[in-house]
């Protein structure tokens, strides 16, 4: 699919700016310390704070502000930027810093929140988040992650619109049998008019998917599976762009389904999941679910696993897990189902 990067409709104003910079040799000095550029975003403002220099900068969420900003963290040259997920604030700054093929990384809040109270930062302002970005840059070092591309960003919006619509189906389902019989008829009429659109959804899914040839090997990849649908490989090609280019530890982690210790001194805990993409692991819970029915490698998984002695739930974790980096052995290796591994 070419390049990865984080393509948005940017004005032309700023979006050669980091390119050009950049085109420029670029030599640090040996001596000078790796520079860590930490950016708080919110709808109007961009807050900057860069380690361990100390210093800051602050711009209006405009295409001039987006502008100053980028050329002045591309003199920076620095080791890594980061930012919050803030919920699609941050699409069209994190754009633009990849277009000036700046090491970008969009980290969960949650991870930063943690990491300012274990370090005594327990005031909030935009200012002193950015600190704390920069902060957590420097010290923890997030490995910075494939941007999706154009392509990859308008199929995470067919998809985000797909869940959108049928999150809504099941709204006013369960409202038809709390209301009344007028009200019961508008809700029979919403859904006839949700599921007409849930339909062209498909279709503009199918079609765009059918016009990537990557897309689309990824997906007959990924249907040849027993046990793996439609709306399942779908998933699986918009919101894990990463499937079949990192380690199975590494994609078991993405998604959220690598199990993690909770062992202190003597005590053994029981180990738990958490993190990853929430989006990507419910639609790969059905998956798997399907798949200890009908996919002989998952069910006589899933099989021992019970006879072992392991609960249902965790039976189905692990069946998760096994799924997953089946698909991204098959992916790396590009082999469909029952062909051998190369």
């Amino acid at each position: 699919m070419g390049r990865h990067v984080y393509h948005h409709h940017i004005s032309n104003s700023y979006l050669g700016v980091g390119a050009r910079i950049f085109a420029r040799k670029r030599s640090r000095p040996m001596t000078t310390q790796p520079v860590f550029v930490g950016i708080d975003v919110s709808k109007d403002q961009l807050d900057t704070s860069v380690r361990p220099e100390g210093s800051s900068l602050s711009q209006p969420y405009t295409d001039e502000g987006i502008r100053i900003l980028v050329e002045y963290i591309v003199k920076l040259q620095p080791e890594l930027v980061l930012l919050e997920a803030t919920g699609g604030y941050e699409v069209q700054i994190v754009a633009a810093l990849a277009h000036a093929r700046l090491p970008v990384v969009v980290i969960n809040p949650r991870q930063v929140r943690d990491f300012a109270k274990a370090t005594g930062k327990l005031a909030k302002t935009d200012r002193i988040d950015a600190k704390v970005l920069a902060h957590f840059a420097e010290a923890i070092r997030p490995e910075p992650r494939l941007l999706a591309d154009e392509d990859q960003r308008e199929l995470s919006a067919l998809m985000t619109r797909h869940k959108q619509l049928v999150e809504m189906v099941t709204m006013e389902k369960n409202r038809l049998g709390t209301t009344t019989k007028l009200v019961q008829s508008q809700i029979r009429e919403h859904l006839e008019w949700l599921g007409s659109q849930l339909k062209e959804v498909d279709k503009d899914l199918d079609k765009f998917i059918g016009n990537n040839p990557a897309l689309q090997r990824k997906v007959e990849i990924a249907r040849s599976v027993p046990g793996v649908g439609p709306v399942l490989s779908r998933a699986l090609v918009s919101y894990l762009p990463e499937l079949g280019t990192v380690s199975n530890k590494q994609i078991s982690a993405l998604v959220g389904v690598a199990p993690f210790n909770c062992d202190s001194g003597q005590y053994r805990g029981k180990r738990i999941i958490w993190g990853g993409r929430a989006h990507i692991r419910s639609v790969l819970y059905m998956g798997a679910l399907v798949a200890t029915q009908c996919n002989p490698v998952i069910r006589s998984f899933y099989e021992r696993l019970l006879q072992a002695g392991k609960s249902k739930k965790l039976a189905l974790t692990a069946c998760m897990r096994k799924l997953l980096t089946i698909l991204n052995a098959m992916v790396k290796n590009d082999t469909l189902w029952g062909e051998k591994l190369t």
